[in-house]
């Protein structure tokens, strides 16, 4: 099984969306593209939890292990039809964009510009 794009914590293959890390201790979450409902790209900093390596201090996201993010500018929140929505932010956030969109049938992200507290 190939996959579409793949870096250390991301991989969207034919199927799903994996995302590393995002379990305690290094679980995977497996999201079928048809659960994805949106999604929106977001900018991230200080405040929106550029900062924050792992989880949340909000309990309606949740960030997955990536100890780049803070060199990182953009993210993506994932909306899944749930309480808790994935925070994810991947080494090439357009690529991301364009598997989900393929594979999940949705138009383009939404911008909306500065993300959540995170």
């Amino acid at each position: 099984m190939g996959s579409e794009y793949r870096d250390r914590w991301i991989e969207c293959a034919a199927d799903a969306m994996r995302i590393r890390g995002y379990y305690f201790p290094w679980g995977t979450k497996h999201i079928p593209y048809s659960s994805i409902r949106s999604f929106r790209r977001v900018d991230i900093d200080n405040f929106t939890g550029r900062w924050r390596i792992w989880g949340t201090a909000n309990p309606r996201y949740w960030a997955h292990l990536d100890p780049q993010r803070p060199k990182k500018e953009v993210g993506l929140i994932l909306d899944l039809g749930r309480f808790v929505r994935p925070f994810i932010t991947p080494d090439d956030t357009d690529a991301v964009e364009a598997a989900i969109r393929a594979h999940s049938k949705l138009g383009p992200a939404e911008d909306s510009g500065r993300g959540p507290v995170i």
